[in-house]
């Protein structure tokens, strides 16, 4: 009986896809007009192609960097940071302070082109001793490129990783020389040998049921404790156990849960439990992305992407508590932070801005609605930023005249 029950629920699901199919084919759905889509009805063979060739009357289009990600090297000054809408790896000064009424502060180096192997960038490494820059690709390539102290413009990397499809956090443990990557689509954190390149294998990986990794975004190491710390967005895919996963493996399905960070072993691989979550409202989270780690504070720095705003855990935090500390508020100038990094030697915090083309200052200890001691723009203070990152579709609301962008 529950089967007979089901089977009818399933029919009428994919009833249900079907007409929606059909009213996708023609257009329209609830005053909505589909890119792409023919107006007139009639099967696709009938129809004839039309090739557009010509300039567009407008765009809809950042010229300045959304800054994604931030890596500090205080020993040189370095301050390295990815844009994710010009694909660009940019290197300024780390104590320049762009003036008020400047347009913005130009980069020291540029690294950009199609030779680079780097376009929808999310995350940045700087080698404490050799210089070299390792940035991520999170959707439109699957690789992890390298680049010397000196690469610029339309470089080729010292050498690249194969890396898995929708890599996001990257950190480092220079004692094993061990380099810790997370993976999005995989619900994944894998292990490579810091120095690994082209089709290498992973040393090690942590993935399965039991990990409770959801979307995993950021990932911060503490070494002396021996842990690792992994913010998730809260949305997962399920499979059943021994389909070997994939997106269209029988039964499978996909849930949301609230987001979390999630802490194991330094040394943990295979389908192994968290020694403790934080998860919960009173913990503020809202995308927790990109993290860091302040190892003689024990504190762990969180960019918090959807809630405009900085959180503060203590690294034995667990359960639903309230971050110890938090920026957020009109004078912080926070706005969408994918990206954080600390300088430990100098007392400062760095923020990806990516809503305000910036990368902003604050003390390590700052608290509340506090403004920036500097701050470096890539656009002009006043320019709205876009925030459009790797738009996958574009729909027209006919009731509201407007322009729908998924990114």
């Amino acid at each position: 009986m529950i089967k007979a029950q089901s089977r009818r629920t399933l029919w009428l699901l994919l009833g249900i896809i079907a007409g929606l199919v059909l009213a996708l084919g023609h257009g329209r759905v609830s005053g909505l007009i589909y890119a792409g889509a023919q107006a007139t009805p009639g099967r696709a063979a009938d129809r004839t192609p039309v090739t557009i060739d010509r300039a567009p009357q407008r765009a809809i289009k950042d010229q300045y960097p959304s800054f994604s990600a931030v890596a500090i090297d205080p020993e040189e000054n370095m301050l390295v940071v990815t844009d994710e809408n010009l694909f660009q790896v940019l290197e300024y000064d780390r104590r320049e302070n762009t003036p008020p009424r400047a347009r913005l502060t130009e980069p020291k180096r540029v690294i950009s082109g199609p030779n680079t192997r780097a376009e929808m960038l999310c995350g940045v490494y700087i080698d404490p001793v050799t210089k070299e820059v390792y940035v991520l690709n999170n959707d439109t390539q699957n690789w992890l490129p390298v680049f010397s102290r000196d690469a610029r413009g339309n470089a080729t990397p010292s050498r690249y990783l194969a890396a898995p499809h929708g890599t996001f956090g990257i950190a480092v443990d220079e004692e094993k020389q061990e380099m810790f990557l997370t993976v999005q689509h995989q619900n994944a954190v894998v292990v490579y040998r810091k120095q690994a390149s082209g089709e290498e294998k992973p040393l090690r990986t942590i993935a399965g049921s039991d990990t409770q990794l959801e979307d995993p975004h950021g990932i911060a190491l503490d070494l002396k404790d021996k842990l690792i710390f992994v913010s998730n967005f809260g949305n997962a895919q399920v499979s059943p156990p021994g389909s070997g996963g994939g997106r269209r493996a029988a039964d499978t399905y996909g849930k949301f849960e609230p987001p979390s960070i999630t802490v194991y072993p330094l040394d943990a691989s295979g389908n192994v439990k968290p020694l403790r979550i934080i998860e919960g409202s009173k913990t503020r989270m809202n995308w927790p992305s990109q993290m860091a780690f302040h190892e003689p504070r024990q504190e762990l720095f969180v960019a918090n992407d959807a809630d405009d705003s900085i959180l503060v855990f203590g690294a034995g935090d667990q359960g639903d508590v309230a971050p110890i500390r938090a920026i957020k508020g009109p004078n912080s100038g926070i706005k969408n932070p994918p990206g954080i990094a600390l300088d430990i030697k100098n007392g400062e915090v760095s923020v990806a801005s990516m809503g305000t083309h910036a990368v902003l200052f604050f003390p390590i200890t700052a608290d509340g609605d506090v403004k920036p001691s500097r701050i470096i723009r890539g656009g002009p203070s006043d320019q709205i930023a876009l925030n459009i990152g790797n738009p996958g579709a574009v729909g027209y609301d006919t009731k509201r005249d407007q322009i729908l962008v998924p990114n």
